[in-house]
């Protein structure tokens, strides 16, 4: 009786793992079924490692623990994998013993499923029956497909997410750290900038596209987290669209047509990612983010780099646009424990690439070189690298 009914649970198991790994590792698209056996593992794992961040007493510290959930949890589902293949092969092979002098314990049947699976072979448990060979070459040919199957799915993982932070990491130049609206605009505001400004946002219609083709193919990547504690894929993503709204509401010198390609392709990674995730937008308002006191400095700082709105209504303009995304953008940030990026800097914290040795010199430096002084002046940039050069010369 117990054989009966293990019988069929084993096998439930062994489709189940294996339809699993399939839709994982080689369906090149988004599963719509509501069960899946890895969205509920990496749901119940993300809720258990996030409580248990919450544990840690500094924010470096529990990042630095989030960060480690991506390549772990792929570590585990693998063997999870493997155990539940190995459990349900050993299962069969103990209910499929043929007589008395064939037959062994469950745990030696196991033990047996383990070193076929693994293609060990080290022959102190052999099948005898026609049947349980023939489950043990399945096993053995399962556990090849496997194994190749992990060893060619972990390097495509890894260049699609170094083909997401190579864009994140440079937008770290162009629009500060962590990203915002504002510096950027602002970065861009010098003669032909704003020109350069439309190539950035097409590079960042194309890389949106490819997030959303790679992150809805292999889901667990939005677990992997970037190199800086202030840089992510979503603060880079909200602070491009937080930009291409800026210039779709209305801005002296600026083209519409780019930023609103741009938009458009960001929402649509947001709302599908918010979709894959069941994510339901929160009843965030935006006004952590612009306030009426920010949105005024906001003026301020890009009038100040000669940028100026072409309306009197920009601000309920650009506030009826950004309802139709941050509420998912807050509801991601939410559920994947990021922060979101403020549309304004606070000047204070210094971009990645000037700290360092002598990244206050190499700041001033770079500062002065790309104002067109004149040569006359004192604080010309030929006289400050003079100067600069005294100073570091030994």
């Amino acid at each position: 009786m117990l054989k009966l009914l293990l019988a069929p649970a084993a096998l439930i198991l062994i489709v189940i793992v294996l339809q699993d790994a399939f839709e994982v590792m080689l369906l090149p698209r988004r599963v719509a079924r509501r069960f899946r056996a890895a969205r509920l593992y990496f749901r119940s794992a993300w809720m258990i490692w996030t409580r248990l961040s919450r544990l840690f007493p500094t924010p470096a510290a529990r990042e630095h623990m989030l960060s480690v959930f991506g390549p772990l949890s792929m570590v585990v589902l693998f063997s999870l994998w493997a155990l539940g293949l190995i459990l349900g092969f050993g299962v069969l092979d103990w209910i499929c013993q043929s007589g008395p002098a064939e037959h062994s314990p469950l745990v030696d049947q196991i033990y047996m499923s383990g070193v076929t699976f693994f293609t060990l072979g080290y022959g102190d448990i052999v099948p005898h029956s026609h049947l349980t060979r023939g489950l043990s070459v399945v096993e053995a040919g399962l556990g090849l497909g496997f194994l190749a199957m992990v060893i060619g799915y972990l390097p495509v993982l890894y260049q699609l997410f170094s083909r997401r932070e190579a864009h994140v990491i440079q937008l770290d130049v162009r629009a500060g750290t962590p990203p915002c609206a504002c510096t950027l605009l602002s970065r861009h505001s010098e003669p032909d900038g704003l020109v350069k400004l439309d190539d950035l946002l097409r590079e960042w219609e194309v890389w949106g596209s490819e997030l959303l083709e790679s992150h809805l193919s292999y889901p667990m990547l939005v677990y992997y987290r970037s190199q800086h504690d202030s840089q992510s894929w979503l603060s880079a993503i909200a602070a491009v669209i937080d930009t291409c709204a800026v210039i779709l509401v209305g801005l002296e010198g600026t083209r519409p047509l780019q930023a609103r390609m741009t938009f458009t392709m960001g929402r649509m990674v947001i709302v599908e990612m918010a979709r894959s995730f069941a994510v339901r937008p929160s009843r965030y308002d935006g006004g952590d983010r612009l306030d009426d006191a920010g949105f005024e400095r906001l003026t301020e700082t890009m009038a100040a780099s000669d940028l100026h709105w072409k309306a009197d209504d920009a601000q309920q303009t650009l506030a009826a646009l950004r309802a139709t995304y941050e509420p998912l953008l807050d509801a991601l940030a939410n559920r994947l424990v990021l922060t979101l990026p403020p549309w304004i800097s606070d000047g204070d914290a210094p971009d990645n690439w000037q700290v360092g040795h002598r990244g206050l010199l190499a700041t001033r430096l770079v500062e002065q070189l790309a104002v067109q002084a004149d040569p006359r002046d004192a604080q010309s940039p030929g006289r400050l690298w003079r100067r600069l050069r005294a100073r570091l010369d030994p």
